[in-house]
């Protein structure tokens, strides 16, 4: 992901480190991660900033929540309580953009499908457990978690084809069934219309559920087994997404149903997916996850 300053930024899936790159040099520095679980695979994973332009991101199996001021280089973390840092622990996404609302932080627990809310004021961790009336047998993987306007988060289960939602104020979670069955629902983010726009990993389609209407419209994928990983929506109203499954990008108009697919010049493991509203035309970014490398596509209209 970009900042404000146009420097690109990115979190480290094997090594105990975030760093920066400034696309205008070249240069590349990176910010040691403490080792919070001695012995405990590394990495991080889900970096977003806040408004205040602060960087959060997920410590993965260290099962912690992470922050990073880039102007001060001050790190801070949020340890999850003792009764949650269980073994399967695992934080890798944090949500802090609507945080201004009231000053809680999202995140989730991929090891045993659970929402958590931070207070950076105290350092209190609260948990919420969505499925844990669910039938004996039956699976749930809490995958991505979006915040809306007002700080609700939706949220994505993987396993099944629901997008949930927890109420801020009282904590009720409801559940939204998704139209294509087994879909495997991934990342994703809100809109300025409190839009949720995700990626349908297995049903191949690009999907936006409107939390107004709670009501969801689906796009097929021009390729087949093209597998959308994540998805962004630009400043044109135009959506994005890639897959770790091939090597293209695909840029959607929703207004005309119409695809266009950008073939790399190599193979690329695409995850998050972020788009750069500042330039004209817009910017695509994207890590590459196993190639060590940072991929920017420039659309020529």
């Amino acid at each position: 992901m970009l900042d404000k300053e146009g420097n690109a930024w990115y979190s480290n899936f094997g090594e105990q480190n975030i760093g920066k790159l400034d696309p205008k040099t070249g240069k590349v520095t990176e910010y040691p991660l403490p080792e919070l679980k001695k012995g405990w695979p590394q990495g991080s994973l889900g970096l977003r900033a806040d408004k205040d332009g602060d960087l959060w991101f997920g410590m993965m199996y260290q099962g912690a929540i992470g922050r990073f001021n880039p102007k001060t280089e001050k790190l801070t973390t949020y340890p999850l309580p003792p009764e949650m840092n269980k073994d399967m622990a695992q934080v890798n996404m944090v949500r802090a953009e609507s945080a201004a609302v009231d000053g809680k932080v999202w995140s989730q627990n991929n090891g045993f499908a659970a929402v958590h809310r931070l207070d950076p004021a105290t350092g209190h961790i609260e948990t919420i457990a969505p499925f844990k009336d669910s039938k004996a047998g039956e699976t749930h993987n809490i995958y991505e978690i979006v915040p809306d306007s007002q700080n609700n988060v939706y949220f994505t289960d993987f396993a099944q084809q629901h997008v949930g939602r927890v109420d801020a104020k009282t904590q009720k979670v409801t559940l939204f069934e998704i139209p294509t069955k087994k879909s495997a629902p991934r990342r994703g983010m809100m809109d300025a219309q409190d839009r949720m726009w995700f990626g349908e990993y297995r049903g191949n389609k690009i999907a936006m559920f409107d939390t107004k209407t709670e009501t969801f419209t689906e796009w097929q994928m021009p390729m087949p087994w093209a597998a959308p990983y994540d998805v962004t929506i630009d400043k044109n109203g135009e959506v994005w997404t890639g897959s770790m499954m091939n090597d293209r990008v695909t840029r959607l108009d929703p207004k005309s149903n119409t695809f266009v697919d950008y073939l790399l010049p190599r193979g690329t493991n695409i995850r998050r997916v972020f788009v750069d509203n500042t330039t004209t035309p817009v910017t695509f970014w994207v890590g590459s996850n196993h190639g060590a490398s940072i991929i920017k596509l420039e659309p020529l209209d």
